[in-house]
């Protein structure tokens, strides 16, 4: 399956831990309602403040692997230990509707999902250095120390992934980088064949394949 056929797009938003992807993923989300926030699956504990359901579904290793194992899930990976998915039936749903959704999400799961939908359009979000990166782990507090050790480690073998991504984005300057992402969104829903299957009737009309 690929989207190709649906007027929705697929946007999967890479960032190595601590470079505020999730901060721009949700101003962007409140600025665009438009937006369809794909729900994670993942056996690591909730975080402070952390609802499930709305940041991820957590669920245990066991249940984890049973749903894998009837192929429930579109992507799946280990990441710092702990085991995260996407529902793919939800996110074939979205598409049906001609939503557009929105992953967050990691660089081998953004792999394999672009080995489903083809179309799909990759933003890997970079922090402006390595010491901002490691002053966003301390200030968040939300992880041990040895966690964002581990976590600054794996930062570099990240972001040695971006160039397999269309788009970058340096998280310097939270509003210049909010009305980056932004304009992807735009420019993507303005390809022809979003247009063509947004807008059918009218590239009938005008002889324009749709």
């Amino acid at each position: 399956m690929s989207n190709e056929r649906y007027a929705g797009n697929v946007f999967l938003v890479v960032a190595p831990s601590g470079a505020g992807k999730s901060t721009l993923v949700n101003a962007l989300l409140a600025r665009d309602p438009a937006i369809a926030l794909s729900i994670s699956y993942t056996t690591r504990p909730p975080r402070p403040g952390e609802v499930n359901g709305r940041e991820y579904h957590f669920v245990s290793v066991d249940e984890f692997e049973a749903r894998r194992m009837r192929g429930e899930f579109l992507e799946s990976a280990e990441v710092h230990g702990n085991f995260y998915a996407t529902s793919r039936q939800w996110i074939e749903e979205r598409m049906r509707e001609g939503r557009d959704v929105l992953l967050e999400i990691d660089w081998q799961g953004a792999r394999q999902v672009k080995q489903v939908f083809r179309d799909a359009i990759g933003i890997f979000i970079l922090p402006p250095s390595i010491e901002a990166l490691e002053q966003r782990l301390h200030k968040r507090g939300q992880d041990a120390p040895a966690v964002i050790a581990r976590r600054l480690l794996a930062a570099g073998s990240e972001i040695a992934h971006a160039p397999e991504f269309d788009y970058i984005v340096i998280n310097e300057d939270f509003e210049r980088a909010l009305a980056e992402l932004s304009a992807i969104v735009t420019a993507a829903r303005l390809r022809y064949r979003s247009q063509a299957a947004r807008h059918h009737a009218l590239f009938v009309q005008l002889g324009i394949p749709a």
